[in-house]
């Protein structure tokens, strides 16, 4: 029977920033290092990885990962892996990475990977189910066609957050940098300046970074006037110095 309540979506909504990646440290007397990341596994996750385990002391011989803090992964998280699997055969430390939960077990299954430890694989695969003998399609047959194809729209939504994830960081920058506000007062005139706008959140970004280029064009008129009620609500900075102003 099918579920009554459908899972959660893959791709993480684009409706909040991203969390950045926090690594608490423990390493016992006897040399065994627990970490427990919390946050994402983004765009410089592997970078925060090598900095915590660069830090630990020259006699940790076994590193454990706890992943349940982890929310959010995109492709990063595969270089993240990559990274901890790298140091661990580097130095010779065995390395597990697990308590998967949420979001980034189903991207593991989506990869291919074991969602009990990725890095440690178990070396039997489950055995294959015994052959039923040929009948019409049933009740379950359907369900899981239907189950393939909401996975397909999930691992399309996640490539699409992820394709639109560096234009908005840069757009975020921009805004910043013109306005002098806080990356969070910068998410929000993006989000609703979108909403204002009826158009897409990394349409919205895309245009305000090819405004910034030297001779770049001007957003369109209804995405600058969504700017430019956005910016006004949010900051409080005033019409005339939005930096969006009426066309001649």
């Amino acid at each position: 029977m099918t579920s009554g309540t459908p899972p959660p979506p893959l791709a993480r909504r684009l409706d909040a920033p991203a969390a950045p990646l926090a690594i608490a440290a423990h390493v016992r007397p006897d040399g065994r290092a627990r970490l427990a990341p919390s946050g994402e596994l983004v765009h410089g996750c592997a970078d925060t990885l090598a900095k915590t385990l660069a830090e630990l002391p020259p006699r940790t011989c076994r590193i454990d990962l706890d992943m349940a803090g982890v929310t959010f992964m995109d492709s990063a998280g595969l270089g993240f892996l990559e990274a901890l699997d790298a140091h661990g055969r580097c130095h010779l430390v065995p390395v597990t990475a697990t308590g998967w939960t949420g979001q980034p077990r189903r991207v593991l299954e989506l990869a291919g990977l074991d969602t009990a430890d990725p890095l440690n694989p178990s070396p039997e695969d489950p055995p294959p189910p015994a052959p039923a003998a040929p009948a019409p399609a049933s009740a379950v047959a359907v369900e899981r066609g239907e189950r393939l194809l909401q996975l397909q729209r999930e691992v399309e939504q996640l490539r699409r957050a992820i394709d639109s994830r560096p234009v908005i960081d840069q757009a975020r920058g921009i805004l910043m940098a013109a306005h002098a506000c806080t990356p969070q007062q910068a998410w929000d005139i993006l989000r609703e300046a979108s909403q204002r706008s009826n158009t897409k959140l990394r349409t919205v970004a895309a245009a305000v970074t090819a405004g910034a280029l030297p001779d770049g064009p001007p957003p369109p008129e209804e995405i600058r006037a969504a700017l430019r009620a956005a910016l006004a609500r949010t900051t409080a900075c005033g019409g005339g110095n939005d930096g969006y102003p009426d066309p001649e």
